[in-house]
């Protein structure tokens, strides 16, 4: 008797049907999970690649590839605008892919206009539709709270950086103490002027940020409680924007030619310091402003700036996307998150 040939190599493949006998799922269901497609919970996707591997349906670097989830989508909305610190802040998140790999995510920056609450709000809903977090600088807004609790409802969440967002159901918050970013200025700026009397000046990008109104309380605490002698002659909006911060720095120092101290609580500092400059005043008014970028790190070193307050941008994106990362993963959400820690620059300590 002549024995049975040996049947073709891909008669002897398993198909969909026994993967799914061994995992006790529909065909349905091994499809969904072979193409990655949604639907199908965690365990039953195991189970199916388990029943996979072990019928030998898939080769070993395919099998590795269906085990490994999709990275996460993360969006950074940030303001546009002429804030260097938030410029490099975004392009960072570009340039740096690969300090994000080991946590399997994709991240990319959106600029959108600067302090419009109901242009962040519709960003939120536009960009929520096809991401899986978005981390965004805040403005305080019903409607930017009302889009953020709209994706908490969906499951999505909200990380805000540098500007939180109170009474809100974002998921946790990466940024300075900004209370005491504010009274670090003061204090710098009292000691710098002295036993003299003086007056001193602010300028926000906008106080419908809340790190830059928890900046100014905290900023004119320290005045109150430990220089009586400086008289704060008020507050000014210059948007972040650098002719604008030079026009009101001009406005000041027409204003009141005793002048001994301006603290930039946002970004633009180069507006600022143009005007000091221009009015022969940048050895004579104390100026303390935040965010080591470039043209800060300039103005340190020609004596026009005196003290930048600043944070570490890779640290803040980092900690984002761990953040994002344990929410993922089923862990606390601040798990292995590092303090945000404000360091104070002189010309003298550069970096």
């Amino acid at each position: 008797m002549r024995d049975n040939p040996s049947p073709p190599a891909d008669a002897r493949r398993a198909r969909v049907v026994d993967i799914a006998r061994a995992a006790q799922v529909s065909t349905a269901t091994v499809d969904r999970v072979l193409n990655r497609r949604p639907g199908v919970r965690d365990a039953t996707v195991q189970r199916v690649l388990k029943a996979a591997g072990e019928l030998d349906y898939l080769p070993g670097p395919e099998l590795y590839a269906a085990l490994t989830p999709p990275p996460l989508r993360l969006v950074f909305l940030l303001p546009a605008g002429t804030n260097r610190f938030i410029r490099m802040l975004g392009d960072m998140v570009g340039y740096s892919q690969e300090h994000w790999a080991p946590f399997n995510v994709q991240c990319r920056t959106v600029f959108i206009e600067s302090f419009n609450p109901h242009e962040l709000a519709d960003a939120l809903r536009r960009h929520g539709q096809r991401c899986d977090g978005i981390a965004m600088m805040a403005l305080e807004h019903p409607a930017v709270r009302e889009a953020v609790a709209a994706l908490a409802a969906r499951g999505l969440p909200v990380v805000t950086l540098i500007s939180d967002l109170s009474n809100s159901e974002r998921a946790a918050f990466v940024g300075l103490d900004n209370r005491a970013a504010g009274r670090t200025a003061g204090y710098l700026i009292g000691r710098f002027i002295g036993a003299r009397a003086a007056k001193v000046a602010l300028i926000a990008g906008s106080l419908s940020y809340k790190a830059h109104e928890e900046r100014e309380a905290g900023f004119l605490h320290v005045i109150d409680e430990m220089f009586p002698r400086l008289e704060v002659v008020g507050l000014r909006e210059g948007q972040d924007d650098a002719g604008k911060n030079y026009r009101q720095t001009r406005a000041l120092l027409e204003q009141h030619p005793d002048m001994g101290g301006i603290y930039n609580i946002g970004g633009a500092s180069d507006g600022v310091a143009r005007a000091l400059k221009e009015a022969g005043r940048e050895q004579k008014v104390v100026f303390i402003g935040h965010g080591l970028t470039p043209d800060t790190r300039t103005l340190l070193i020609d004596g026009s700036m005196d003290a930048v307050i600043t944070q570490s941008p890779h640290t803040t994106l980092m900690n984002c996307v761990r953040i994002f990362a344990n929410l993922r993963d089923g862990r606390e959400a601040l798990g292995g998150v590092e303090t945000t820690r404000s360091q104070v620059i002189f010309r003298e300590n550069l970096p």
